[in-house]
């Protein structure tokens, strides 16, 4: 008997809570709520690829003599800007001077060659040795004199110092430098950097292709550059190719080492963007959706989001079309099929 009361109790209490359940949706159905639509509308934008990247400098020269020797003086330190022909170090100067001695000798002596020639009063073998000895006396002087004195091949930043004044540069990598040099040089004006992308892109990405940077450092900041060079080859194991991105950077703002967003611009396409306020987000998932006005009544429709464009979103859904009604104010308070009151 007890047994009995119990179940007739909790029968009661199920269709209790299935009444006021039931009347709940009846109520949701039946409440009318103002709302405020925005007829949809396809919008042109740009169609973009979007990959990360590490920057790089355009040049990076590890400068040094060709010879080893002692360092005279080294007239840069880290951090300077340096411009084209700018002495940047000088090594001793003994085996300049020698040779600059020796080929002043050889020059008199092709000079007397040279006028004796002209009277045929010296024999032709005499002459072509004159001749010799002058042209490999002045190719040692000039080279010595290249790798004395040591002139920035480009403006730029110097970015490594491996030696101090006195120091003997012995060819060997030391104090930190990759590979055998007295300071590092690099050209930052423009930037670049390499960048795999899928095959599939490959017709799509063409020299000149315009690009925009976007960096965390500078949230606030875009910069524009163009594709320079697209590698001919895919990878077969990562089905990805090679393109190099130039970037002007003539506020040497960028620096190299530092990582961002590239998107390259492949034309254009036509979509549905709408405001990023009408997107709700499904409690405790990653679902989206939408409400529509579907003559006044409330139609939830799920949908993917596309790309952002400040505070837009493209909506990606084949239950969207140009000309649908999409709810953007009071569609928080919406189940699928309430009536809604239209407000201008």
């Amino acid at each position: 008997m007890k047994n009995i009361i119990l179940s007739l109790m909790t029968l009661a209490l199920l269709a209790g809570c299935s009444g006021k359940k039931g009347q709940e949706q009846k109520t949701a159905a039946t409440e009318t709520v103002p709302v405020k639509v925005l007829k949809l509308e396809k919008t042109t934008i740009a169609n973009t690829v979007e990959q990360t990247a590490n920057l790089v400098a355009d040049e990076q020269v590890y400068y040094a003599p060709a010879s080893t020797g002692r360092i005279k003086a080294i007239h840069v330190e880290v951090g300077d800007r340096i411009r084209q022909g700018e002495v940047l170090v000088e090594m001793d100067q003994t085996n300049l001077v020698q040779a600059e001695v020796q080929l002043e000798n050889l020059k008199a002596e092709y000079d007397r060659a040279v006028t004796l020639n002209k009277t045929n009063s010296i024999s032709k073998q005499a002459y072509d040795a004159a001749v010799t000895q002058y042209e490999v006396a002045k190719s040692n002087y000039e080279f010595l004199k290249e790798n004395t004195q040591m002139l920035a091949p480009f403006d730029g930043v110097v970015t490594g110092k491996y030696f101090e004044n006195g120091e003997v540069y012995t060819g060997m990598a030391v104090g930190g430098a990759s590979k055998p040099s007295i300071i590092a040089i690099e050209k930052t004006n423009p930037m670049k950097a390499y960048v795999n992308l899928a095959e599939q892109y490959y017709l799509a990405i063409q020299k000149g292709t315009k690009v925009e940077l976007q960096s965390n450092i500078y949230p606030d900041k875009t910069f524009r550059g163009t594709v320079s060079i697209v590698y001919p080859t895919i990878d077969p194991a990562s089905r990805t190719f090679t393109v190099e991105v130039t970037l002007p950077n003539a506020d040497e703002a960028l620096k190299s080492g530092m990582y961002g967003t590239i998107n390259f611009f492949i034309g254009e396409t036509e979509t549905v963007v709408a405001p990023a306020i009408a997107v709700l987000k499904l409690q405790g998932s990653n679902d989206r959706y939408v409400f529509l006005n579907k003559n006044g009544i409330a139609k939830r429709v799920a949908v993917k989001l596309g790309r952002r464009f400040d505070d837009k979103v493209e909506l990606l859904s084949d239950e969207i079309h140009e000309g649908d009604e999409l709810v953007v104010v009071g569609q928080a308070r919406l189940v699928d099929g309430t009536k809604l009151d239209i407000q201008q």
